[in-house]
C-alpha cells in the first residue's frame, strides 16, 4: 500500500466527492475508484456509503481516515526534513487562496520564485476562504492565503500585503466623472457584490452599517470575475480590491473611482497550521511572498530616521 493511496482516501472523505479529490491529485475520477477499491479488499471492508450523491465514511472508514491522516502528517514532516538536508531546493508546494488573490496577487511573487527555483512546483487551489482553513489544518494544503485573515486554534496568521479597495462602475454610470467619492455617498446605490459569507463582503457590510450606508444589492456572488462582469454591464456598482480591475480600467470597460476615505483597505495573509515543520521549498516561497512587504517596510523606517 502506497502513502499515495491513503492520501487519496482521506481527500475523499474530507471532500465527500470522488470527482474533487480526483482534480486534487491530478488523476482521473476512475483512478481514485480503483484506490478505494483496493484498500476495501485489503481490508476486507466496506469503507464508504455512497448515498444521493454524497460520499461519507463507515465505521470502518472513520478508522482509517483518522489512522491515516496522522500517518500523512508524519510523513509529510519527514518529508520537510530530509529536503533541508539538501543543496538544491526541489519539491512541490500546495498552495489555497481565493480567486481575488491567486489571480492578481500572486502573479509577481510566483514570476521570482520559478525564476529562482526552477525545480519546485507551486499548486495553486482555489477555494473559499472557510474552507481553506479547513485544508490547512488537515495538512491538505501547505500554505493559505486569503483576505481577511483570523487567527484560530492551530492556525498561525503571517503577514502579506494590503489592497486598497476602490469603487468600479460602468462608463455610463452616473459616477463615472467623479474622481474620488466618500463611501456615505454610496448610500441607495445598485451594488453588485460577494456573497454574505465572504470575508470581503463581511467587512463591507460592517462599515455600511457603522455608517449607516443602505445599498441595494441586485447580485451576490461569489467570484470576483462575476463581480466585474456584471458591473461592466451597468447592473450596479462595486468595491473591489485596486488590482482586480487594471485590465479593465485600462481597456475602459470599468472606470475606477477612489475613495476618499482613505482607510479602506483589505489585509492579506499567509495562513499554516501552528508547528508545521516547512520544507526549504516552502520557507523560501514565504519569504518570496513577503519581500515587497518587507521593502516598504525597510523604506519607511529609513525614511523615518531621516
Amino acid at each position: 500500500m502506497h502513502i499515495e493511496t491513503l492520501k487519496i482516501f482521506c481527500d475523499v472523505v474530507e471532500n465527500q466527492s470522488f470527482s474533487l479529490a480526483a482534480s486534487q491529485n491530478f488523476i482521473t475520477q476512475s483512478a481514485v475508484s480503483q484506490q478505494i477499491r483496493g484498500l476495501e479488499e485489503r481490508y476486507g471492508k466496506r469503507l464508504l456509503d455512497r448515498k444521493r450523491g454524497s460520499v461519507r465514511p463507515t465505521a470502518a472508514g472513520e478508522i482509517l481516515h483518522r489512522a491515516s491522516r496522522e500517518m500523512l502528517h508524519v510523513f509529510n514532516e519527514m518529508e520537510a526534513q530530509l529536503q533541508g538536508l539538501s543543496n538544491v531546493i526541489t519539491g512541490s508546494i500546495r498552495v489555497g487562496t481565493v480567486h481575488s488573490v491567486g489571480l492578481y496577487e500572486l502573479s509577481e511573487p510566483l514570476k521570482s520564485y520559478f525564476a529562482d527555483f526552477p525545480h519546485v512546483n507551486v499548486y495553486l487551489e482555489y477555494d473559499r476562504a472557510s474552507h481553506i482553513y479547513e485544508q490547512v489544518l488537515r495538512g491538505n494544503v501547505d500554505l493559505g492565503i486569503v483576505a481577511y485573515p483570523t487567527a484560530r486554534a492551530q492556525i498561525t496568521v503571517l503577514d502579506f500585503r494590503t489592497d486598497r479597495l476602490v469603487v468600479v462602475c460602468a462608463p455610463s454610470h452616473p459616477i463615472s466623472e467623479r474622481v474620488e467619492v466618500p463611501v456615505t455617498e454610496l448610500d441607495g446605490e445598485k451594488f453588485v457584490g460577494f456573497e454574505k459569507g465572504i470575508p470581503t463582503r463581511q467587512a463591507l457590510d460592517r462599515l455600511f452599517a457603522e455608517k449607516e450606508i443602505s445599498v441595494q444589492y441586485v447580485a451576490e456572488l461569489d467570484n470576483i470575475e462575476m463581480v466585474k462582469r456584471l458591473v461592466e454591464v451597468g447592473a450596479g456598482i462595486a468595491v473591489i480590491p485596486e488590482k482586480a480591475c487594471v485590465h479593465e480600467v485600462h481597456s475602459g470597460s470599468l472606470v475606477k473611482i477612489e475613495l476618499a476615505d482613505r482607510d479602506l483597505t483589505r489585509p492579506i495573509g499567509i495562513i499554516h497550521r501552528t508547528g508545521k515543520h516547512f520544507s526549504p521549498a516552502v520557507e523560501k516561497f514565504i519569504e518570496y511572498l513577503q519581500a515587497e512587504t518587507a521593502a516598504a517596510k525597510r523604506a519607511a523606517e529609513a525614511a523615518a530616521r531621516k
